[in-house]
C-alpha cells in the first residue's frame, strides 16, 4: 500500500481517565499509535506518548484524512496530509530527563517553542563508538578528542564507516583534501566514488576546505569545478557534500555524522 492510499486517523482515547484524550494512528510500517493531548498542534506543540496497545477497534474516530507522505527521518517523522489547510506537521522523538518525549508540531508552533525544543536531541550511545578506517587511508583521523575507537578495515565505500549490528555498513564518509577533491572532480573519478557511496544507507563527502577555495586554485578554472560539483550533487542527492573549512573541523563533522547515524539506528523500539 502506498502512502497516498493510507489515512491518518484521530480518535478519542477509550481510556476516559487518561490525560491524553486523543489517539493518533500514523501509517508508517505496521502503524504507530500515539496518545495526544490535542487533535492538532494549532497554537502550540502537542505532547504525545506511545500507546502500547494495538489500535482499539472501539475507538471513536473523529478524523480520517488521506496521507500524501509519512516518512521517518532520523529522530523525526514527517507527516503531509491531503488537504488544503493544516496539512504539514512533524513528530519529534526526543529525551527529557532521560525519558522519551514526543512532540507534534507544525512550522508555526515550532517557531514559537523554545529553541532547545525545536531540534530532536541525539540519542545517547552507551557504548564506546568504534569507527572503521579504510586500510588505504593515509594519515587518518584518530578521533582522539572525541573519545572514539578506530579499527583498520576494508571499507567498501568511503574512508570512515560505522556498522550496523548485522555487520553491514550503516554510514560512511569519504574524506577529501582540497587538492584531491579538485583532482577527482577534474578526472571524473569522484563520480564513481559517489556511485558507490550512494549504495549505502547514509553517506557523505567532507572536504577539508571552504567552498570558496575552489575558485582560488591554480591551473584549473574554479567555475568549471563548481559546475562539475553541482552536476554530481544533482545526480547523487543521497550523498551529502560538506565543506568543513579545515582538517580539524572535517574530523569533528565526520565524528558527529557517523555517531548520529549510529545513535538514530540504535532505537530498540519496534515503532522506531
Amino acid at each position: 500500500m502506498t502512502d497516498s492510499s493510507r489515512a491518518f486517523l484521530v480518535a478519542r482515547n477509550p481510556d476516559a481517565d487518561s490525560t491524553l484524550p486523543f489517539l493518533l494512528l500514523l501509517p508508517l510500517g505496521d502503524g504507530i499509535v500515539l496518545k495526544a493531548r490535542e487533535s492538532w498542534p494549532a497554537t502550540a506543540r502537542v505532547y504525545c506518548h506511545r500507546f502500547e496497545q494495538a489500535w482499539p477497534a472501539e475507538a471513536e474516530i473523529i478524523e480520517q484524512t488521506p496521507v500524501l507522505l509519512c516518512r521517518r527521518r532520523g529522530a523525526a517523522i514527517d507527516l503531509v496530509l491531503d488537504r488544503p489547510r493544516l496539512a504539514r506537521s512533524q513528530f519529534i522523538f526526543t529525551q527529557v530527563k532521560g525519558r522519551e518525549a514526543i512532540f507534534w508540531q507544525t512550522q508555526k508552533t515550532a517557531r514559537a517553542a523554545n529553541p532547545g525544543g525545536r531540534i530532536p536531541r541525539r540519542r545517547t550511545l552507551t557504548d564506546t563508538v568504534t569507527i572503521a578506517v579504510d586500510t588505504r587511508e593515509r594519515y587518518p583521523y584518530r578521533f582522539a578528542q572525541q573519545g572514539a575507537e578506530t579499527v583498520r578495515a576494508t571499507v567498501p565505500a568511503g574512508d570512515y564507516a560505522v556498522h550496523a549490528p548485522d555487520g553491514s555498513v550503516l554510514a560512511a564518509v569519504e574524506r577529501k583534501s582540497l587538492e584531491n577533491f579538485a583532482a577527482t572532480l577534474s578526472d571524473g573519478s569522484l563520480a564513481f566514488q559517489l556511485q558507490r557511496l550512494a549504495e549505502l544507507p547514509l553517506a557523505a563527502v567532507v572536504v577539508e576546505a571552504r567552498y570558496s577555495a575552489l575558485f582560488k586554485l591554480e591551473h584549473v578554472n574554479g567555475s568549471w569545478l563548481a559546475d562539475q560539483l553541482a552536476r554530481l550533487e544533482v545526480r547523487y542527492p543521497e550523498v551529502h557534500q560538506v565543506f568543513a573549512d579545515s582538517r580539524r573541523f572535517a574530523e569533528d563533522w565526520t565524528y558527529r555524522f557517523l555517531t548520529t547515524a549510529l545513535a538514530d539506528a540504535s532505537d530498540p523500539s519496534p515503532n522506531g
